[in-house]
This record gives structure tokens, sequence and C-alpha cells, in this order.
């Protein structure tokens, strides 16, 4: 099992610059493109993945909460993830309507950060679903970590550990953009190296963002070891089908 992995970024399914707000329009066009992609079947073995946007980002930016600095405030931790797990069931909905049979996976019951920031995130759960013909949807969320309380585990981090842990064939991550762009906002083919494109690399382009924005996913992917696309929501279906739409990042591992 070579399972493929899709993130929807959070600023493709809501509107950031407005708390807790769905962009239902975009949500149902990717849950059209993963539907469409299933029944035809260019993908089987499916993890999805998806981001805060203005759910999750939204309460831990008002909390002060990143992925490296925490709470022990039980209050903000269950606002961040109760609000992470209603998007996650607008995105199951979603999914269900169009018949795609869609499990969620919610990472602050998973796993968990050492005091050196690793992550221990086991996926048996994940891998077990997809076995029995599920599609596991796992979340941007909050951790518990060791002498910081909870922090912040973004959508990307759980991409990259995913890809390892369970071998992915494929990795693509939704954007609202294109691709990665360059300084004359033109797309960037190909990264090899987080250096050749720094001066292009800045943050999210809207709303809160607490997890580091197109620098960070980059970084992420350039540690993979593997090929992955970023891309923007008209190319889910291309990438599902097998293409490689938007920017390739290929990192040594």
């Amino acid at each position: 099992m070579t399972p493929t992995i899709l993130k929807l970024g959070g600023s493709v399914i809501t509107e950031k610059d407005r708390a807790e707000t769905l962009d239902g329009d975009a949500l149902d066009a990717a849950a059209d493109a993963v539907a469409a992609a299933m029944e035809c079947g260019d993908v089987s073995d499916l993890i999805l993945v998806h981001g805060g946007g203005s759910f999750g980002h939204h309460h831990a930016s008002a909390a002060g909460v990143t992925t490296t600095e925490g709470t022990d405030a039980a209050a903000d931790a269950v606002a961040i993830h109760g609000a992470m797990k209603t998007l996650n069931q607008f995105v199951l909905s979603r999914l269900h309507d169009r018949g795609v049979p869609a499990l969620p996976v919610h990472p602050l019951s998973a796993g968990a950060r050492n005091a050196d920031g690793g992550l221990d995130l086991p996926l048996s759960q994940a891998a077990t679903m997809l076995g029995e013909g599920f599609v596991p949807v796992l979340h941007g969320d909050v951790i518990a970590t060791e002498g910081e309380g909870v922090t912040v585990l973004s959508g990307d981090e759980i991409v990259t550990t995913a890809a390892a842990s369970l071998s992915a064939e494929r990795v693509g991550l939704c954007s609202t953009v294109p691709g990665v762009l360059d300084t004359d906002e033109e797309v960037i083919p190909e990264i090899t190296a987080y250096e050749d494109t720094a001066d292009a690399l800045g943050g999210s382009d809207a709303g809160e963002d607490v997890t580091g924005g197109m620098a960070a996913k980059v970084r992420e992917l350039l540690d993979l070891g593997a090929p992955a696309s970023v891309f923007g929501p008209d190319d889910i279906g291309a990438f599902l089908a097998g293409d490689g739409p938007g920017t390739t990042i290929r990192g040594d591992g």
C-alpha cells in the first residue's frame, strides 16, 4: 500500500480573514474533484489532510499558540481543537454527500511532542482505515507538548509525517495560488533547495497563519525526500489523475 496524500489548505476551504467562515463553494469543488477521481479509478488509497484556515488559526492566534509556543490553558486548547473538529465535520459531510467513505482522525488524541519538539504521531489507525477501503481525513490541530502544554500541529507537518510513515507514493498540497511564486508572481516549476527561492518565499497571503505560510510548506516538503506538488484548487483533479501541476519540490530528505 503506497497511498496518495492530498492536503487542502485552510485558506482554500475557508475565508481566512473572517473567523470560522467556510468557503462552501471551494470545498464543494474540492470534494467533487476527489469523488470524481475515486469513481474513475484515478486514485484508490487516498489520505486527506486539511489546514485550519479561519477556524483553528483564529483561535490559536487569539491564544498566542504557535507551532513552538504553547499554552497550558485547557479552555484555549479545547477552543482550537473544537474549531478544527467543526471544520473537519464540514469536510467529511461534503465528501459523504458524494459517496466518499471518509473517516476522521484527530491528531490531539493520537500523538504528542517531546521537549525537543520531536513529533510522535502513530498512524496505524489511518493505515488500517486505508486497508478497509476508507479515506482517512486528518487535520491541523493542537497537540500535547512536553514543557509547553499544547502547541499547534500544522497540516503540512502531518503531511510529511504521514508520507514518511506510510511510504506515500505521491504528495500534493493545494493552496490558493497555482504554485510557489517567484518575485515576478510566476510559478516556479521546480524547487530543489530552499536557498534558491528564499527571496520569493513569504508568509501566508491572507488572514492569520500561525504555521509559517508558504515558506514553511517548502521547508517541510524539501525535508520529505520525495517529490511533492504545490498547486491551486483548479488542479486537484489533475494531481489525483497522476499529473504534477504547479511547482514540483524535490529535496534530498
